[in-house]
């Protein structure tokens, strides 16, 4: 690795004229600056971002909090990630990726460490317990969920509410009048994972506005999981026609049970699933779905986190439409045929 002294020897000038060039914390003259430049071109040059940093300059660095949980589905959480590290290199910037379930542990690690410029957050909880750090730091962060409280905060995401609301609108309107919902672990909803909670808001709703009887079981996923969560909503609920899916683990699992009990779909039970469009797609009857934006959830954020960076963004929450496509995994409820 070259060092700041190599670069001084290469442009014929001593260390501290490279450190004032880095830092700008002199006046140069434009020749020896120049010098300095080539010299740091030449010879691939980096400066140390820990260095940086104690020189009060910007070490061009964003941490990305992502915990890693077995219960969410990680391809999206790492679709959403990529789509971060990506677009955060278009305008300059590297992005340190922390997985850990530290919580607010973490946020003081990058806060008082000096590495990372800013912050994106994942995994957003209702109530989460990092919020309180995030609004007494001046390190500017973007939050990819929807706390309950988003005062003072800067937040990317799906509209969840809005599409829940899809889905069971999409199968009233089908004529399905008892729909259950195969939801995500239960552990996920113990969390109050925003995401989670706010579907299954939206689904409520909706179903009120429609007079569907509405019925949520977690699911940890699985066939032998989505086996016995299936029994209930029968059990329970004979005449149930219609499913919402959130829950990609549960997709192929509930539709071979369908399959081993005779149910046709679409003809006898209808499948709307809030999923990846690669998911639906792929799945032995092509599922009609919510597709869930990662990409264009993670670009949003570092444009937003970047916005802030240079002064010109101030605090607001963007929610992103959800589409449904139609597939097909849903028709008309057996009754209305």
């Amino acid at each position: 690795m070259v060092t700041l002294a190599e670069v001084a020897q290469h442009a014929g000038v001593s260390a501290s004229t490279v450190s004032y060039v880095l830092s700008g914390k002199r006046s140069i003259s434009a020749g020896t600056r120049q010098r300095v430049e080539r010299s740091i071109r030449e010879l691939g040059y980096h400066p140390n971002a820990g260095a940086r940093a104690l020189a009060g300059k910007r070490s061009n660095i964003i941490a990305l909090m992502i915990p890693l949980r077995t219960d969410l589905y990680v391809p999206v959480m790492m679709e959403i990630a990529i789509a971060v590290a990506t677009t955060a290199r278009t305008h300059g910037y590297d992005v340190l990726l922390l997985t850990g379930e530290e919580g607010p542990d973490a946020v003081r690690r990058v806060t008082g460490s000096g590495l990372a410029d800013a912050m994106i957050l994942m995994d957003v909880e209702l109530e989460d317990e990092r919020l309180p750090l995030l609004r007494g730091t001046d390190q500017p962060s973007v939050l990819i969920g929807l706390p309950a409280d988003t005062d003072g905060l800067t937040c990317v995401d799906l509209d969840w509410s809005a599409t829940g609301a899809l889905c069971v609108e999409h199968l009233a309107g089908l004529g399905h009048r008892d729909v259950a919902v195969i939801g995500e672990a239960p552990a996920v909803y113990e969390r109050h994972t925003g995401f989670a909670e706010r579907t299954l808001d939206g689904l409520r709703s909706a179903a009120r506005e429609t007079g569907v009887r509405l019925l949520h079981r977690p699911c940890e996923g699985g066939y032998d999981a989505m086996a016995l969560t299936l029994a209930r909503v029968f059990d329970e609920r004979p005449a149930t026609s219609g499913f919402v899916v959130q829950n990609e683990s549960a997709v192929e699992p509930l539709l071979a049970l369908l399959r081993q009990q005779g149910r046709a779909v679409p003809e006898d039970v209808s499948v709307v699933a809030i999923c990846p469009d690669q998911v639906a797609v792929q799945a032995s009857v092509r599922l009609t779905s919510v597709a869930i934006p990662a990409q264009e959830m993670g670009r949003r954020a570092v444009e937003r986190l970047v916005a802030k960076l240079d002064g010109r963004g101030g605090d607001e929450v963007v929610l992103l439409a959800p589409e449904l496509t139609r597939r097909a995994s849903s028709g008309p409820a057996p009754a209305a045929s």
